[in-house]
């Protein structure tokens, strides 16, 4: 069933609604268009699915393509995506072949007509040399730069500066020495979902007893794409710290991107690591409800990202009252309040992760606390409605200065 932005009324005020829609009818006369990497996988394609449905809903023509690219072409983002996160990379004159005659061939088939485009993250960036610039370009990058390979960036840049807007998710995340015409957008959860809807408890065990968990022992769970940035590898060294002192049980759960070539890797690296153990359990690209079971059942949530953009599965947790321990990187700290809605840690420190962790296993009140805190976190600052009026804000704005 098509949700509307009326539907949200239980998590934020009518006044909040009616100003939506009011914003959103000042877009009216506009058509836009959204052009990410991939339509599975991610926190990026979730959001523009959710969001994309409900713009229209309220009136604003919002269009989403994902790219089409080959093998070859998501093997080198990839490499691209690592290096932006501080991996070495060989820049080739290949490798850039390869990347822009994606957006070239893209290009000969994807025909933009609209008043405005938004490019998401670096797969696409080249796109906008390859049309007659007729409209206002927009890139969304989620990806932190703080860090990055100084020659892939300054490769990449030269596609950037075409553009006539940039957006990250923090101040912290664009790159050193970039401009400071960049605007700050944060990420969002949509709590009417399959994945963040409220379940009752006979549902959530349920699906727990599908997939092998014991709903009467206590669950430490991380719930992420297979990555290497997510430390799948070190998830599993903590939980037998854990293990030391508390008969618990760990469930990893992700996802292959499309876009991820490196996914199956990472994940058959992690199953050899289990090794058939029965107090782990290994899911790969589950229903959204068995995901939303997880979540809510876990007594603790891991995030133990050594890079992260931002961490749609700590608000996920939150979201569902399950306090997190997670990483003091990139976007998580602006969701977590250490001590209050969960801890923060560093990934890298085995023994505190795993410290954290059993504090929360050891308390009740301590998770029912911390549970209430994270939700009311998420309601004020990171549902879709927010993110929905952050857009509209920015496409008003935007435009408004270009007629």
């Amino acid at each position: 069933m098509q949700r509307r932005i009326v539907d949200y009324r239980e998590f934020i005020p009518e006044s909040d609604i009616s100003r939506i829609y009011r914003k959103g009818s000042r877009l009216s006369k506009y058509h836009l268009l959204h052009i990410n990497s991939t339509y599975y996988g991610g926190g990026v394609a979730e959001i523009l699915r959710n969001m994309t449905m409900l713009m229209n809903e309220i009136g604003v023509d919002v269009g989403w393509r994902p790219m089409i690219g080959t093998p070859d072409f998501f093997r080198v983002t990839k490499k691209f995506h690592n290096s932006l996160q501080g991996d070495d990379i060989t820049l080739t004159d290949m490798k850039k072949k390869v990347f822009e005659e994606a957006s070239r061939e893209f290009s000969t088939f994807t025909h933009l007509d609209h008043d405005l485009v938004i490019v998401h993250d670096p797969q696409p960036l080249p796109l906008i040399t390859y049309y007659r610039k007729h409209q206002p370009w927009l890139w969304r990058c989620h990806i932190d730069l703080s860090t990055p390979n100084e020659e892939v960036w300054d490769y990449l840049k030269s596609f950037v500066l075409e553009y006539d807007q940039n957006i990250f998710q923090m101040d912290e995340f664009a790159a050193r020495g970039f401009s400071e015409d960049y605007k700050i957008i944060r990420p969002s959860i949509d709590p009417l979902t399959t994945k963040n809807e409220d379940l009752e408890k006979d549902t959530v065990n349920k699906y727990l007893n599908k997939i092998g968990v014991d709903p009467s022992r206590p669950i430490v769970s991380q719930v992420s794409r297979f990555d290497k940035w997510k430390d799948p590898s070190g998830v599993i060294d903590v939980f037998d710290k854990v293990k030391e002192e508390s008969d618990c049980q760990l469930v990893m759960m992700g996802s292959m991107a499309t876009d991820d070539p490196e996914g199956q890797m990472v994940y058959d690296r992690i199953r050899k690591k289990a090794n058939g153990r029965d107090d782990i359990t290994l899911i790969v690209d589950a229903h959204d409800i068995v995901v939303n079971a997880v979540q809510r059942a876990s007594d603790v949530v891991l995030q133990k990202s050594l890079k992260e953009g931002f961490g749609l599965t700590v608000t996920e947790a939150l979201w569902k009252e399950t306090p997190v321990v997670a990483s003091n990187r990139g976007g998580i700290p602006s969701q977590i309040e250490d001590g209050e809605n969960g801890y923060l840690v560093n990934p890298e420190d085995f023994d505190e992760v795993a410290k954290k962790v059993l504090d929360i296993l050891s308390s009740e009140s301590l998770q029912e606390k911390m549970g209430a805190k994270g939700r009311e976190k998420v309601r004020e600052k990171f549902l879709i409605t927010r993110h929905i009026e952050d857009w509209i804000d920015l496409w008003l704005d935007f435009l408004g200065r270009q007629s």
